[in-house]
């Protein structure tokens, strides 16, 4: 995810490219004033705050009018030249079809309404983390994910661009190509947590975070709100669809915001715990790397870590072998061959470790990718001869 300044990571919109109906749309929703025009062809916009003879954009109502190329060719360049800090929102949403997602905190401002490092830091940390848990969620309902589908969730992310906006507030734009499921799925599960907070504290119940899950609430969404809320009098979330793709089927066209306050915690942090202890351990048939081998001595078990390749949505995962699986898991390593491993792929440390692992099986791999094998073998060969507990000459046990 690129938290990055939307202006300088976008390119800027070509007004041959650009709805007219889009940039009013977009307009309206930066606060924007609609100020006249003539009926039918073209209106004239002014900025939030705008009084007289402030800045103006003339934008054609439809590609029909006339001079609709040229009009929407000032108006962009309106827009770039532009202090407000709308403006710059406006045109990202233009240059990327986004959807836009907002967080709001209630702090102690500084001077002229400046924030402190570590509030923006805090901000962004907690905006991260809550983007994450809807891609999360995209995957299928959770409890906790711990390690499973991060690496896919951050790639939908990838494309994300944030920046400040006026009153403290921090605005991610969300491509709706690859991560509008992403905000679908936070906007379910941020109602969800909403009223499930709200039943807990009426009735002292958690029945209704159980139910919560199917709508995309999980541990990390949860532990994202605590960070967003901790320190603050209160904040909040809204979401807004990209015009130019329309609203998601099932989904509100205004979503209303969602807020949260101190208030919330208990319940919040309640959740979590609740999730991360009801998370079950998954039965996995696991095709893996040898990239680590540890043991105490030359002989007896020992701590093997697996570089993933395919049975399970975890970037590695650990686990304690016998002395012949250890045995059979360094021979496959020596000679660049991955191996096959039944086991449970424990939630307790975030699914990353393998119990009850048995049937450990060298597994034949394309010259391509055993070739790849044997020269991360090769850069790393001092720390495996180490790891086994033996000399250089010895190190297949």
């Amino acid at each position: 995810m690129r938290w990055s300044d939307g202006e300088s990571a976008a390119a800027p919109p070509v007004a041959g490219q650009v709805d007219p109906a889009v940039l009013g749309a977009l307009l309206h929703r930066h606060g924007w004033r609609r100020r006249g025009g003539a009926a039918g062809r073209y209106a004239r916009w002014t900025p939030p705050g705008a009084i007289g003879s402030g800045t103006s954009l003339l934008v054609p109502e439809s590609r029909a009018y006339p001079d609709c190329e040229d009009l929407l060719g000032e108006a962009l360049t309106a827009l770039a030249r532009s202090a407000a800090p709308s403006a710059r929102e406006v045109l990202v949403s233009l240059a990327v079809p986004s959807d836009e997602v907002r967080w709001w905190r209630e702090v102690p401002q500084g001077p002229l309404g400046t924030a402190s490092w570590s509030e923006q830091e805090q901000l962004r940390g907690a905006a991260h983390r809550m983007l994450l848990a809807g891609a999360l969620a995209v995957r299928g309902p959770a409890g906790y994910y711990g390690a499973r589908h991060r690496r896919q969730a951050l790639a939908s992310l990838a494309e994300v661009l944030a920046g400040p906006g006026p009153d403290g507030r921090l605005t991610a734009f969300v491509p709706v190509a690859s991560g509008r499921p992403a905000v679908v799925r936070l906007y379910e599960a941020l109602n969800a947590v909403r009223d499930a907070v709200d039943y807990q504290r009426a009735t002292a119940g958690m029945e209704a975070f159980d139910a919560a899950v199917r709508a995309g609430v999980s541990r990390e969404l949860t532990e994202a709100v605590v960070a967003l809320v901790h320190g603050t009098e209160g904040v909040r979330i809204a979401l807004e669809w990209a015009p130019a793709a329309g609203v998601p089927t099932g989904c509100a066209p205004r979503p209303e915001p969602v807020d949260f306050s101190p208030g919330d915690l208990p319940a919040l942090r309640a959740a979590g715990a609740r999730y991360l202890s009801d998370e079950p351990s998954v039965p996995v048939r696991i095709t893996g790397a040898v990239v680590r081998l540890r043991r105490s001595g030359p002989r007896g078990p020992g701590v093997v870590r697996l570089r993933v390749l395919a049975g399970a949505e975890v970037p590695h995962v650990r686990m304690e072998l016998d002395e012949e699986a250890y045995r059979i898991a360094g021979h496959a390593h020596l000679v660049g061959l991955p191996v096959r491993v039944v086991g449970r792929l424990e939630s307790r440390g975030g699914f990353r470790r393998l119990s009850g692992v048995r049937e450990v099986t060298p597994v034949q791999v394309d010259d391509a990718e055993r070739d790849r094998l044997m020269k991360s073998l090769q850069e790393n060969l001092d720390f495996f001869e180490e790891a086994c507990g033996a000399e250089p000459d010895s190190t297949a046990d």
